[in-house]
């Protein structure tokens, strides 16, 4: 099973991501890292500070990398719903999102360009326009082993055919911060 966590940068897809990979049954492919160390770009953006993934490229490597002994394998990226059927949307508070923003050393119009992205559910509404399913955790006030719980609840039910079970409680658009940011 392939599933994509994503979210905004600085969401926790990292924290939660490397913390899954210790654990029995999960390969991790850490997607950004994967593109690029092995250059899976078009082009570098200087004035956004970013480089522009070649997503056909980048799944092309992602389907070579997949253990197909794994029961499950996890796409870590902002970037992971471009490939998976399933995801999961991280999702966390603009306040808290421009704190670690900073604390990341982002360049003020980096951190601007993400809080509006997380305030406008960008990466929801592609998830949820792209992907079969779609789950949604708000993190703002989870720790780790908290997010870690919710998503193998998800990732439990999906094995066992029995999402449904999860599919209420994880519901997308269930998180909303245009009220927060836009007020």
């Amino acid at each position: 099973m392939l599933i994509g966590i994503t979210g905004t940068p600085g969401t926790g897809k990292t924290s939660v991501t490397v913390r899954l990979e210790e654990k029995p049954g999960y390969q991790v492919i850490h997607l950004n890292e994967l593109i690029r160390e092995e250059k899976l770009y078009s082009e570098v953006d200087s004035e956004r500070d970013c480089i522009v993934a070649d997503m056909d490229l980048v799944e092309q490597r992602v389907m070579e990398k997949v253990d197909i002994f794994s029961p499950v394998t996890i796409l870590d990226s902002h970037l992971s719903h471009h490939i998976a059927d399933i995801v999961i949307v991280l999702r966390v508070s603009p306040d808290k999102l421009r704190e670690r923003l900073q604390q990341r050393n982002y360049f003020e119009n980096k951190v601007q360009e993400n809080l509006e992205a997380e305030a406008l559910d960008v990466i929801l509404f592609e998830s949820v326009e792209w992907c079969d399913k779609v789950f949604e955790i708000d993190t703002t006030d989870q720790t780790i082993g908290e997010t870690i719980a919710d998503i193998e609840e998800i990732l439990d039910a999906l094995l066992k055919g029995r999402d449904e079970q999860v599919a209420a409680k994880y519901k997308p658009g269930s998180v909303d911060w245009s009220e927060d940011f836009f007020a």
